[in-house]
């Protein structure tokens, strides 16, 4: 059942029900830092919604879509797809702190709890603070390009990070859904150049499958454009 038609139905407790079904051939080691990290997202997020839904629902589709869409075993990226929106939305909470720099701390505080990996992974899909002088969603774009073309496994993150939110406008409402067309129509040649990469460590078929859910987002960025 795609993703979406899950949470349609089944909710945030389908998702969650999906995301321990996905992960159970996984060495129990990795099972637990990933239940750790899902429930770290879980109490990040808790006041999060995302339009009709709660925020978690969007971090476990993309967490899910890896590893059932792009057979991706490795632990540490799905722990940094669960959370990657934590840094760049609840920076000081995850810190303990609110003093200093809370992103430096918060990424630290991933680094302690999982692993350096995870956290350079989640630093990788942060955004940086914008120049307020500068168009942010060009600066988005620019963010986007350089960080993946660096880190070649957080493509596999934003990949699904993008598809959730491209194939996935179709369940967005209101003013949204314009403002999303027009900050993520230009990004999708991006990544289908990054995808095509070839260190991006996805097969074939997986990056073919990629390409045709670009394409759809594409289309439906176009539609609601025009």
């Amino acid at each position: 059942m795609p993703l979406h038609a899950v949470t349609e139905i089944h909710g945030e407790a389908g998702l969650r029900e999906r995301f321990l079904l996905e992960i159970a051939d996984l060495p129990a080691a990795d099972q637990a830092a990933l239940s750790d990290a899902l429930e770290l997202a879980a109490e990040l997020h808790r006041e999060d919604r995302r339009v009709r839904e709660p925020y978690l629902n969007h971090l476990l589709r993309t967490a899910i879509r890896i590893k059932r869409y792009y057979h991706v075993d490795d632990a540490d990226v799905l722990v940094a797809a669960l959370l990657h929106d934590a840094v760049e939305d609840h920076p000081a909470e995850l810190a303990g702190r609110d003093d200093g720099d809370p992103v430096e701390a918060a990424l630290a505080a991933i680094s302690a709890r999982f692993n350096a990996r995870v956290a350079d992974l989640v630093r990788a899909v942060t955004n940086p603070e914008y120049d307020p002088e500068r168009d942010a969603d060009e600066q988005y774009r620019e963010h986007v390009e350089a960080s993946l073309t660096r880190t070649p496994w957080a493509r596999v993150i934003k990949v699904s990070d993008f598809t959730d939110n491209g194939v996935g406008i179709v369940h967005t409402t209101g003013p949204k859904v314009a403002r999303a067309a027009t900050k993520y129509a230009p990004l999708v040649p991006t990544l289908r150049r990054l995808v095509a990469l070839p260190d991006t460590p996805l097969a074939e078929d997986v990056k073919e499958h990629i390409y045709e859910q670009l394409d759809t987002a594409e289309e439906r960025f176009r539609a609601i454009l025009s």
